[in-house]
């Protein structure tokens, strides 16, 4: 099994807005939002960076709670598998691809479904079991065998806030560090 990391391939992988001060956080969203870049439609409620701090802060707690070890504070993203439709969201897209046995399964988390959805969707009325959750290593296999993999039934007619791949909280860096050298962009340079 792989987890996959899909980004643009101009800018690198692993970039975050979690990562920045709020205010420039806000400032890229906002950008992002005026060139109505996909990963901006979650400002709803014109809180996008305030409701992300909420939502990794969740994460966070639950995972220290079943017992995670995270070496980082903020998560970085990827899907438990191949999720086709995550290339449609870039211009160029690219992706990385890393085998599961290389993460300490202490160090991640999953969530059936992204995980703003998963903790913002009860408050619209979906009460779905892993709505409010996330999983260990040894208790997602439980919820993709009762549900299958999302990504394998997506369509372009899957409602947006239904889950459409499961999602990797990657809580240690370091297992990233060798493929994001790997995916610098050319006109880069490394100081």
């Amino acid at each position: 099994m792989f987890l996959y990391h899909y980004f643009e391939k101009e800018r690198g992988p692993f970039l975050s807005l979690s990562s920045l001060p709020d205010e420039e956080a806000v400032e890229i969203h906002e950008n992002l939002e005026s060139n109505n870049n996909i990963f901006a439609r979650r400002n709803f409620d014109r809180k996008y960076i305030q409701n992300r701090r909420m939502v990794e802060d969740w994460l966070h707690e639950e995972f220290m709670r079943k017992g995670g070890k995270p070496k980082e504070r903020k998560p970085q993203y990827m899907t438990l598998g191949e999720c086709h439709h995550c290339k449609s969201w870039f211009d160029c897209a690219d992706f990385i691809k890393i085998p599961l046995n290389e993460f300490d399964i202490n160090t991640i988390s999953f969530t059936y479904g992204d995980s703003f959805p998963t903790f913002f969707a009860p408050q619209f009325g979906d009460k779905s079991e892993y709505r409010l959750n996330i999983y260990m290593n040894n208790e997602i296999w439980d919820i993709i065998e009762k549900h299958g993999f999302p990504q394998d039934a997506w369509t372009e007619k899957t409602p947006h806030y239904a889950p459409s791949y499961v999602e990797v909280q990657v809580w240690n860096y370091t297992p990233l560090e060798k493929y994001k050298l790997l995916h610098i962009p050319s006109h880069s340079q490394i100081l």
